[in-house]
């Protein structure tokens, strides 16, 4: 990394993320609305079996 863009990376003050609510429009077949499960250090969402190879997108609403 060139030297001015690593001082201006190091000078940069850390950001802040803050929770805001956002509008998604999604298209497709089916929905489905459930709660996450502990899964070891992760957590886990069980889907019908015939989901099975299929694209899914996952929205995090609360």
């Amino acid at each position: 990394m060139p030297e001015n863009k690593k001082k201006q990376a190091e000078e940069t003050p850390p950001q802040t993320i803050t929770s805001a609510k956002v509008k998604f429009e999604v298209y497709g077949e089916e929905m489905l609305e459930k709660l996450v499960k502990s899964s070891g250090n992760s957590g886990r969402v069980y889907l019908p079996p015939d989901w099975v190879g299929r694209h899914v997108k996952i929205i995090r609403i609360d």
